[in-house]
């Protein structure tokens, strides 16, 4: 992966305001991988004191789509296609950490996976398992 890449993924995600919104961090940018993490707070929890499915999802979905991205030349962008979640268990904890990689890159589409875990006092708890494609995105000529 380039460095053009790497600088191209980290700009967008910072202009994401919902991954501002939910205070989520970029962790790590690799080929074919991508790290992005967000505290579970407040005002994140569904009813019973877990984090949010929603939250789950969005993280899951920027890092399996950044995943994505790391594989494409440095003129196109990605799109979800699809997006499947299998919920685990119940994200208790501090944080949840999205790790998103991709399966099977494409020229038409990129099979993706994303696993999200909750940190609970240093434990990790795999709580969401998500696949899904992501369309590529050629410049406009």
């Amino acid at each position: 992966m380039s460095p053009q890449i790497e600088l191209k993924i980290r700009r967008s995600f910072a202009a994401q305001s919902l991954m501002e919104s939910l205070g989520a961090r970029l962790e790590t940018v690799n080929c074919g991988e991508i790290t992005i993490s967000a505290p579970i707070r407040e005002g994140n929890l569904q009813q019973h004191g877990y984090a949010h499915a929603g939250v789950t999802f969005a993280i899951g979905d920027s890092a399996a789509g950044y995943a994505a991205l790391s594989m494409m030349p440095d003129d196109h962008e990605v799109l979800t296609t699809e997006m499947k979640i299998n919920l685990l268990a119940p994200g208790k904890g501090t944080q949840l950490v999205a790790r998103g990689r991709v399966i099977k890159p494409g020229r038409r589409l990129v099979v993706v996976q994303a696993d999200i875990y909750a940190v609970d006092d240093g434990q990790e708890t795999h709580v969401a398992l998500m696949t899904g494609t992501m369309m590529p995105m050629a410049p406009k000529t």
